[in-house]
């Protein structure tokens, strides 16, 4: 489109680097007198989800001369003001009836100047009502408020002539609306004078304003057009305080992303490892999510080309992200409050879709019973995570309602066994005991039992030790077929949607959120390696040349994946489950993940690797992982790759922290999480010396237990931070070497916590 600069002069080539929440661009011309580089970022800090909420981008670039002479130079930013477009709609460029009375305006403050866009058109409590900025901090810069108009392509053709022969606009022209059904498009161009040699910065901060959100997804009457506030447009009135929030603290902004990304990326996990788990941490900026007023977070399964997809906080497909849970988990236990104080029916069913903004009124469906049961797993990790013990003893009457609603519902004979209906999440009735919801309600009983422990609700407790005992020994003797978990269902009464004697890649997923809880094994651990074994053997294909799949395709040609599900002994059923011959990328990272936790490092290392050769940037968008629309939140299971190689888990009410890693054990270094607190930790292996460092790059965490991978029991242990040394006794179980402090410590911000063993 020539409206986009299409036929304009290009650099002669670029290289780009993706770090989220950073990105790159060098820039090569060698016909040119400057070198030229972009690093772009949006504030993205672990902990933060205000300034992590921000609504701007911010583009830096750097300028050096390569020249023995004095060079000035210009770069423009032309933006049209888009306030009014519906962002359904599709429009020419300065024409559409959803525009008018568009206003460009240029401002100029101290630290900074810039356009503000602003339209009179449309009230404050309409959708399409909003403002943006463009600043810069440069402290010379040229603008036009509006491109001159003519016939054809006048406007582009004066345009481009005046700054490409000037470098800058002789007559910015004055503010004035523009009429009915049209805007304009305003220019903004720093300039700067660089010496022979030198290097200088240019800085833009791209910031908007759109207030107010409307229910467009929902069909009923009491949601449809029900409008509600962002919650960032309750810390700005307009863009144009947000650009000025993002300048006045942007070296602040900078330093606090630049550490979260360091942190990251400075670890020696595999490259695609790394690449995974930060890649799908941005699905939590796009619009799939939402952050509105009264710090509710919500998020859609995915996002269509102009609207969401699937709406809204889905249970099952919610449950397999990590990365929020991890990285901002004020959001996430939102999500839990939404579940379990706004979704549940008198009778304990939960709505596994959530009607915003919340009200009195439950999505009417029946509930799913993967998603419940996972919902009461995340209940428990968000304690473990915070250690926030009123926040689950208010929330206990709510969880416990839902896990016992099971017995209403899906084990009537409460033997620990799922049965009969069980809508999940590929959208159908799976019945008859399985592994896959089997596991899940396993895992809920294994944590209902830890958190009625903690409120004290002894006979709750009791009550989910016997029936959890049971399910493990009747799931596991009518389930596990000397290979793997299976289905048992009557086939006479459901002829089609199944999958029986099939091999089917998610059937531990509670073993999977256990693991990455610290819930421990719930089935015979000999049993789940068996079955994560035979998932690998028979699900991964190494190519899908000759494989037929009349599904949606995700993998195909000479590319690598891990089927949904396979028959390695036959009988495959006519019309098996949907999706069955599709490649998830949230399964294949779950099942990755998985395997890794296990012991199986190269089985889960190759998974991710074929997803991320899938996703290499020239057959697909490295940042998009698509399933049921773009930027899809099962991705984000890609975080538990980072957890289950590290070894990662903290219990804040025990301040328990465990590191164990899996690889590069004799120098290994990792980003590290709890809801208090984030930071890196080092383990250094030399001859018969192991040393642990860890090293809080924000807020404070307690910690009177570490579990660490050493092999051996020390003969010496050796405990300092901050000039201090510590008492301590350590005892080596289960593979691990326990430390227990004398009393609990504090880690702060700036005192490294060092353990040194021998």
């Amino acid at each position: 489109p020539r409206e986009s600069g299409e036929g304009l002069p290009r650099f002669r080539g670029a290289r780009f680097t993706g770090e989220y929440p950073m990105a790159r661009i060098d820039f090569d011309d060698a016909t040119l007198p400057l070198g030229v580089t972009l690093e772009a970022f949006t504030p993205f800090i672990a902990l933060d989800a205000d300034d992590s909420g921000l609504p701007v981008a911010i583009l830096c670039y750097t300028l050096k001369s390569r020249s023995g002479k004095s060079i000035r130079a210009a770069i423009a930013f032309s933006l049209e003001n888009p306030i009014g477009y519906d962002g359904v709609a599709r429009i020419p460029a300065k024409r559409s009836p959803l525009f008018g009375q568009n206003l460009n305006e240029f401002i100029e403050s101290s630290a900074f100047r810039g356009l503000r866009l602003t339209s009179s058109k449309y009230p404050a409590d309409d959708p399409r009502f909003g403002s943006m900025a463009l600043v810069t901090t440069a402290h010379t810069a040229s603008y036009l408020l509006r491109w001159a108009g003519g016939e054809w392509w006048d406007d582009f053709h004066k345009w481009w002539d005046e700054f490409s022969e000037t470098g800058q606009f002789a007559d910015p022209g004055s503010p004035q609306p523009s009429a009915d059904r049209t805007t304009d498009i305003a220019t903004l161009a720093p300039q700067v004078e660089i010496g022979p040699g030198k290097t200088t910065e240019v800085t833009f901060v791209l910031a908007w304003h759109f207030p107010v959100r409307e229910n467009y997804w929902n069909s009923e009457p009491a949601y449809k057009g029900k409008r509600f506030r962002n919650q960032y447009a309750l810390r700005f009135p307009d863009a144009w305080s947000a650009a000025e929030y993002t300048v006045t603290n942007l070296e602040r902004l900078e330093r606090e992303t630049r550490a979260f990304h360091d942190c990251l990326f400075q670890s020696t996990l595999p490259a695609t490892v790394l690449d995974a788990a930060s890649s799908q941490m941005s699905i939590i900026r796009t619009n799939t999510c939402m952050f509105i007023e009264g710090r509710k977070f919500f998020g859609f399964e995915g996002c269509n080309d102009s609207s969401g997809c699937c709406p809204m906080n889905c249970t099952h497909v919610w449950n397999y992200e990590q990365a929020l849970a991890h990285l901002f988990p004020e959001l996430e236990r939102s999500m839990r409050d939404t579940d379990f104080r706004n979704n549940l029916h008198p009778d304990g069913a939960m709505a596994f879709r959530t009607l915003v903004p919340l009200g009195t009124e439950l999505w009417k469906h029946r509930p799913a019973a993967d998603g419940q049961m996972g919902c009461i797993m995340k209940v428990y990790r968000e304690w473990q995570l915070s250690g926030d013990d009123a926040w689950l003893k208010d929330l206990w009457p709510h969880v416990k309602k839902a896990l016992e609603y099971a017995w209403v519902q899906w084990d009537a004979d409460r033997d620990g066994v799922m049965e009969g209906e069980q809508h999940n999440t590929y959208d159908i009735e799976f019945y008859g005991p399985n592994s896959m919801m089997g596991t899940l309600y396993l895992g809920a009983l294994a944590a209902g039992q830890r958190m009625a422990r903690a409120v004290s609700d002894k006979a709750a407790e009791e009550r989910y030790r016997e029936i959890f005992e049971k399910g493990v020994k009747r799931l596991d003797a009518e389930l596990f077929n000397g290979d793997y978990y299976i289905q048992r269902y009557n086939e006479s009464e459901h002829e089609k949607y199944q999958f029986g004697e099939g091999c089917l890649s998610d059937q531990l997923p509670g073993e999977w959120l256990a693991a990455v809880i610290g819930l421990g094994p719930l089935l015979p651990p000999e049993h789940v390696r068996s079955a994560l074994l035979s998932i690998f053997r028979n699900n991964f294909r190494h190519e899908f040349t000759d494989f037929a799949n009349p599904q949606r395709i995700y993998a195909l040609n000479d590319e690598k994946g891990l089927l949904l599900c396979s028959w390695p002994r036959g009988k495959r059923p006519a019309l098996p489950f949907v999706y069955s011959d599709e490649v998830w990328t949230g399964i294949e990272y779950q099942v990755a993940a998985h395997l890794i936790y296990e012991g199986m490092v190269d089985e889960g290392l190759a998974i991710v690797k074929a997803v991320r050769d899938r996703y290499d940037g020239l057959r697909r968008n490295p940042w998009n992982e698509v399933e049921c629309g773009s930027h899809y939140a099962r991705a984000m299971s890609s975080w538990s790759l980072l957890l289950a190689l590290s070894g990662f888990r903290y219990s804040a009410p025990e301040k328990r922290l465990t590191l164990a890693p899996l690889v590069k054990t004799r120098d290994f270094r990792c980003f590290f999480s709890t809801a208090s607190a984030w930071g890196v930790f080092v383990q250094k292996v030399r001859n018969q010396s192991h040393v642990t460092t860890l090293d809080l790059r924000r807020g404070s965490m307690e910690v009177s237990e570490l579990c660490l991978r050493f092999g051996t029991t020390p003969r010496a242990t050796d405990i300092e931070a901050a000039g201090q040394r510590f008492r301590a006794r350590a005892t080596a179980e289960s593979g691990l070497l326990i430390i227990r402090l004398d009393k609990p410590y504090t880690l702060r911000l700036g005192e490294p916590f060092q353990i040194k063993l021998s």
